[in-house]
C-alpha cells in the first residue's frame, strides 16, 4: 500500500483525486505521498533498533527541500554527492552533524564548504583526495573527519549502469590496496581517521551481496585495528531495491536482520545511505495523452511528459507501470507510451499492454519518486515539471513549474551579436 489507489475507477493520492491536483497545477507533474515517505523512512530506520545507527537519506535519488525537511524532521540525516546537495540539505534544516559527504569527483570548493559546515564525515575515493583534503583542512584551519571508501569487488547482480562495487567501476579504492592508503591518511596531520565506507551498487534485490560486503568490510577492519587504527563507523552504503514489476526485494527488516547478524557485537555506529528504497514508490508522473497514432507497425500513445522527465526508461531500459488516473473501461491495447522529444529513445513505456488511453487521458508513471526529477532536464528547451506533496486531504506545489523565461535565466547575447 503506497497510497495511490483507486476509489470508483479514480485514482486518488491519499485522500485526494490525482485528476484534482492536475486542473490545478497541470501536466506533466511529479506527485509524492507524504504518508508513503514517513512510512518507509520510519520502516527501514526502525529496522536496524537495538544498535548503534544513522539514516542518511541518499539526496541524488529525491532532493526536493520539501522531502528533505521531512526525513530530517524524522531524525534522518543525508549522504551527499556535491555542495550543491549541500547547500539543499542544510536550507532543508538536516544537522551538519548527520551529514556524509561521497562521490570520486569532490571539488575544492565543495571541500572548504563542507568542511565550513562541519559535516560529520567524507567518504573519500582516491590517494589524490586524501592529500587534497588535508591541504584544503590545513588551509581552513580545520581538521577532515574521513572514511576511505572501499571498492570489495563483490557482484551486486543489478544493472551495470548502478553497479559501484566491482573492480572495474569508477568508485573507491581497491580493499587490497586500502590498509596502506589508511596509514597514509593516519599519518596526516588535518585528517581524522573515523569510518570505513562501501557502497556496491542500486536496485539490488537480494541480502547476501550486502552481506558478501560486510563480511570483507569486517576483515579490514580487523587489520586496521591491529595496525592501531581504530574504526568508529561502518558506512555500508544504500542500494536496497524497491519492487517496479515483478522484482521482490527483501524488506528492510530482513535485510537489516542479515546486517545484525554478520555485524555481530562490534562496536561501530552504522550509516546507512537508502535513497530509492525510501522514495521510489512514494511518488509518481502524471502526464497527459496528448495525441494517438497507428502504424502497420504498432500503437502509440503521445504525451506531453518526455526523457527529459523521466529519462530511466531510455537511459536503463528501467520499467515503471503505467495506469490510467480514471480507469476507462475501453479494455486494453498494447502500445508504446512515447514523448514529444525529438528522439527515438524518448519512451516510457515499450510494447506494453495498457489502457486503451485516447486523447485528453491522463496517465500515471508509477514508482517515479526516485531518480525522476532529480534527472530531468531542459532538453529541447522544455521547462522541468511541477512537484507535488499530498497530505492527507490537502496538496502542495513543493516545486513550481518552469517557465520559459526560467529557461534563459543566466544566458545573455554578447555586444558583438548586437550590432
Amino acid at each position: 500500500m503506497h497510497h495511490f489507489h483507486y476509489i470508483k475507477n479514480e485514482l486518488y493520492c491519499e485522500e485526494v483525486p490525482v485528476e484534482e491536483i492536475v486542473r490545478t497545477v497541470g501536466t506533466p507533474v511529479y506527485l509524492y505521498s507524504c504518508a508513503t515517505l514517513k512510512r518507509h523512512f520510519r520502516a527501514f530506520d526502525s529496522a536496524f533498533d537495538g544498535m548503534k545507527h544513522l539514516t542518511c537519506f541518499s539526496m541524488k535519488s529525491n532532493s526536493n527541500l520539501a522531502i528533505l525537511k521531512l526525513f530530517a524532521s524524522e531524525g534522518g540525516g543525508v549522504d551527499i554527492v556535491s555542495g550543491g546537495e549541500l547547500y539543499r540539505a542544510l536550507k532543508a534544516g538536516v544537522e551538519p552533524a548527520k551529514i556524509v559527504f561521497s562521490g570520486v569527483g569532490k571539488q575544492v570548493e565543495a571541500l572548504e564548504y563542507a568542511l565550513e559546515s562541519d559535516i560529520l564525515m567524507f567518504n573519500v575515493e582516491s590517494p589524490q583526495e586524501i592529500l587534497k583534503l588535508d591541504e584544503v583542512a590545513k588551509r581552513t584551519g580545520k581538521k577532515a573527519r574521513i572514511a576511505v571508501r572501499v571498492n570489495p569487488d563483490v557482484d551486486p547482480k543489478t544493472h551495470p549502469y548502478i553497479s559501484t562495487g566491482l573492480k572495474e567501476n569508477k568508485f573507491g579504492i581497491d580493499i587490497n590496496d586500502a590498509p596502506k592508503q589508511y596509514t597514509l591518511a593516519a599519518g596526516l596531520k588535518n585528517i581524522d581517521v573515523t569510518g570505513v565506507s562501501c557502497h556496491i551498487g542500486s536496485q539490488l534485490t537480494q541480502s547476501s551481496p550486502f552481506v558478501d560486503a560486510l563480511s570483507k568490510m569486517k576483515g579490514l577492519i580487523r587489520i586496521l585495528e591491529e595496525t592501531g587504527i581504530r574504526i568508529r563507523y561502518l558506512d555500508l552504503g544504500g542500494g536496497l531495491g524497491i519492487t517496479y514489476d515483478s522484482e521482490e526485494p527483501p524488506h528492510p527488516n530482513e535485510y537489516a536482520g542479515a546486517i545484525k547478524k554478520e555485524l555481530g557485537s562490534a562496536d561501530l555506529t552504522l550509516i546507512l545511505e537508502p535513497g530509492r528504497v525510501i522514495t521510489g514508490n512514494a511518488g509518481i508522473l502524471v502526464t497527459r495523452v496528448i495525441y494517438t497514432k497507428t502504424t502497420r507497425e504498432k500503437a502509440f500513445f503521445i504525451v506531453d511528459a518526455a526523457m527529459n522527465d523521466l529519462i530511466r526508461p531510455s537511459l536503463y531500459n528501467s520499467y515503471h507501470a503505467v495506469e490510467p488516473v480514471r480507469k476507462s473501461g475501453r479494455g486494453t491495447v498494447t502500445a508504446d507510451m512515447v514523448g514529444p522529444i525529438c528522439e527515438s529513445g524518448d519512451f516510457l513505456a515499450k510494447e506494453r499492454e495498457m489502457d486503451a488511453f485516447e486523447p485528453g487521458d491522463l496517465a500515471a508513471i508509477m514508482s517515479a519518486g526516485a531518480y525522476g526529477f532529480t534527472m530531468s532536464s531542459n532538453y529541447n528547451s522544455r521547462p522541468r515539471a511541477c512537484e507535488v506533496m499530498v497530505n492527507k486531504d490537502r496538496f502542495y506545489t513543493i516545486r513550481a513549474r518552469e517557465t520559459f523565461e526560467d529557461l534563459i535565466k543566466g544566458e545573455m547575447i554578447p555586444e558583438f551579436l548586437n550590432v
